[in-house]
């Protein structure tokens, strides 16, 4: 018996050498190990390995980056292996650690480049968005570029952390990302994820209503390919692109360019604009190192129109805008970034990344009887690095960053833009740190996460001000705990808790103002002033997957404290003011359905349903306090649904429509100061052979009257329209 369980379970030898299946070079650090037992070892720098291991059995090699392989041992053998390469995981390998996977127990919801491409036709990025849950958003023009914002649960972007394969592109001091600077910018994105609630930890500002990660084009899998778009459409827009993908290149290099042009009028009286941008990344993919390059940018000239308009000028002309037709921007954005990512054995990597934004312009500002002419300049200069691995049940991410930011501010008054009234300049530091655990126990994932952040920021008053600089700085941990639990093959339930805080932007410290001297000092008072804010969010949910069906249902409470919130007037240079409020909170429910009843057929839905309040906000213009009102502009009821319907093997249907509930534009629960709950539908129709494409997309078919924002001046409510029935056309050519 002894004999013969010896002769069954053999001990043989197994040796040989492991390559690249592409390239053909040798792989080092290729984990080499039997299926059925511990015995291991790793490849050497040669590719060369040898394992002792009992035999009949199975002997696997498996490396981050590369497919694992399986090979059937019998006796003393020598093995020659070769790997297919998996560039696209070494390739995500930050995006994937800011992410996290799908089952992280966060609300969030990702559109693949599919959907970006089903939904973009030139819009700017806030507008893209719409349809997403618990997103609203808005263009100054009324149409589909220009200056454009969104709300993620009602709270405005300055305080959603947005990225681009890690980087964070919120402006330091804003906290804002002007995407009129880069026109354009949906034509190149490979996904989009939009986390809601404080998500997982990110780099740059910390997510407070949520957090959006830009994926650029993904060149590891692609395939030599071109095309060119050209677009016309309602209010005089044009549009034009051309982009190119090389595909790999003798296996190691792939690249992707895209110019872009386009000129609108707008829908309201001169808020036209006209732009142009550009990017383009590429990459080289060695052994075990992947080495990106990214490049994007543009510049826009933009006709303004950051003025609301009374309803009672609205209903004589719906395209009214207060602001004079020689009142313009001009502004260019350009971002560059280099990162190396490297795999570190099996189910490690780590990638390093180094980028730089800059940005500069000036805006025009009529202040009777003079046009001031207020002028930027900024850069911010950063690097980050990733760390990423899988042990196991572990899963185990890490980062940190460090940026240095700068932006002078000055003042000139046409026709002199020689002679500077004033220049003053801020400067901002931050460095940041996170860990992400997640263990699997069973059925049951647990996660963990922290982040460590501090931002510093330093003011350079104007020489002839007659005050002396000064500086503040923050420290931030921001936890973050939860758990999913797989309760069958379709159905998963999750919940978390999180808290994160954030500092106020250079406009909250400065009451609005741009220029601090010795006229404001006293009023504006110290960088403090105006304290942090911080929210602790609960979430919880149920996700249910079947053949055909998804659905997604969660509820949040968000509770603040000291939130900067917006008291529903601008500043004399058009930005929003903010203040402290001691106490609020957002609560409610979101569902997010998507079903394929056939093949052709798909169809969506999402519906968010809160209660939103602040505990109490005193009006300082009016000397009245409001105890339990509902904070501005946040709707308490949100629903899309979309039907896409492949009708032919070449032509297909979309509809989508949204409503939008009324919502307050004071935080005084005043019902004279409120935009009116609308339903907008939109319809788009396609036909497609092979890669050209033409395509025809109505915005707001039934022409309904929508208010998509606005303000009070404590008499009147003033709103931003919403264009009527819009039609753009866009033929694509692929080659």
């Amino acid at each position: 018996m002894t004999l013969f369980l010896a002769l069954l379970l053999a001990v043989v030898t197994v040796r040989g050498e492991v390559r690249d299946a592409v390239t053909g070079e040798p792989i080092a650090g290729v984990v080499v190990a039997s299926a059925a037992a511990r015995a291991g070892t790793l490849t050497d720098d040669a590719g060369r390995f040898v394992l002792e291991m009992s035999a009949p059995s199975r002997v696997r090699f498996a490396r981050l980056g590369y497919h694992t392989q399986e090979y059937d041992v019998v006796g003393d053998t020598t093995l020659v292996v070769r790997l297919e390469p998996s560039a696209p995981s070494l390739e995500r390998v930050t995006v994937t650690a800011l992410r996290g996977d799908a089952a992280a127990p966060i609300p969030q919801r990702t559109m693949d480049r599919e959907e970006v491409e089903r939904r973009y036709v030139g819009q700017d990025v806030p507008l893209l968005l719409t349809g997403q849950p618990s997103i609203t958003s808005y263009a100054e023009a009324g149409a589909f570029s220009n200056y454009s914002y969104l709300r993620l649960r009602g709270i405005d972007h300055t305080r959603v952390n947005i990225t681009l394969d890690g980087v964070p592109l919120n402006d330091p001091e804003d906290q804002f990302v002007y995407f009129s600077n880069f026109p354009d910018f949906g034509n190149s994105l490979e996904s989009v994820q939009i986390q809601r609630g404080v998500g997982t930890s990110s780099y740059g500002t910390a997510s407070y209503a949520g957090a959006i990660n830009f994926q650029s084009m993904a060149l590891a899998g692609s395939t030599r390919e071109g095309e060119v778009q050209l677009g016309r459409g309602s209010f005089g827009t044009t549009r034009g692109s051309a982009e190119w993908m090389t595909g790999r290149v003798a296996e190691r290099f792939a690249g992707y360019v895209r110019a872009s042009a386009h000129r609108t009028e707008g829908y309201r009286h001169h808020s036209g604009n006209t732009g142009q941008s550009y990017f383009a990344n590429g990459a080289y993919f060695g052994t075990r190192d992947i080495v990106k390059v990214t490049a994007f940018g543009g510049r826009s000239r933009n006709e303004l129109a950051y003025l609301a308009v009374p309803l009672a000028d609205l209903e004589r002309d719906p395209r009214t805008n207060p602001l004079g037709d020689d009142e313009r921007d001009d502004f260019q954005q350009h971002f560059a970034s280099a990162s190396w990512t490297r795999a570190l054995g099996e189910r490690a990597a780590m990638q390093a990344t180094a980028y730089t934004i800059w940005a500069s312009g000036d805006y025009d500002v009529r202040i009777a009887p003079d046009m001031y002419n207020f002028q930027l300049a900024s850069r911010v200069s950063g690097a980050l690095a990733t760390w990423s691995a899988r042990r196991g049940a572990l899963d185990l991410d890490a980062g940190i960053h460090a940026s240095a930011y700068h932006r002078d501010h000055s003042l000139a008054i046409r026709p002199d833009l020689g002679a500077l009234v004033y220049l003053n300049t801020g400067r901002k530091r931050e460095q940041s740190a996170f860990a992400k655990a997640a263990m699997a126990l069973g059925d049951v994932t647990l996660y963990g996460d922290v982040q460590v952040r501090h931002p510093e920021f330093e003011y350079f008053p104007d020489a002839a001000s007659g005050i002396d600089g000064s500086s503040i700085a923050w420290t931030f941990v921001n936890p973050k705990v939860g758990l999913t639990w797989e309760v069958s093959r379709r159905a998963t339930v999750y919940a978390s808790y999180g808290s994160n805080g954030r500092e106020p932007t250079r406009n909250d410290m400065f009451a609005g103002f741009d220029n601090v001297d010795t006229t404001n000092i006293e009023f504006v008072g110290p960088l403090s002033r105006v304290r942090p804010e911080r929210v602790y969010d609960t979430e919880a949910g149920v996700r249910w997957r079947t053949s055909s069906l998804t659905a997604n249902v969660n509820v949040f409470d968000m509770r603040f404290r000291n939130e900067i919130t917006p008291v529903g007037e601008l500043s004399y240079i058009g930005l929003p003011l903010r203040k402290n409020v001691r106490a609020s909170y957002r609560r409610g429910l979101e569902a997010d359905i998507t079903w394929h009843p056939v093949a052709s057929v798909s169809a969506s839905a999402n519906a968010t349903l809160s209660r939103n309040r602040i505990a109490e906000y005193t009006d300082d213009a009016a000397g009245a306090t409001y105890r339990d009102v509902e904070p501005l502009l946040t709707p308490t009821a949100l629903v899309n649904h979309t039907v896409d319907w492949q009708m032919t093997r070449t032509i297909s249907l979309s509809l989508g429509g949204r409503y939008v509930g009324r919502s307050f534009l004071a935080n005084t629960g005043d019902e004279r100061f409120m935009t009116p709950s609308a339903y907008l539908l939109d319809a788009g129709l396609a036909w497609r052979v092979g890669r050209h494409e033409l395509a025809l997309q109505v915005m707001n078919l039934g022409s309904a009257r929508f208010y998509a924002a606005g303000y009070t001046d404590g008499t009147s409510p003033y709103y931003f329209v919403t264009a009527p029935r819009a039609l753009f056309v866009t033929a694509t050519v692929g080659f």
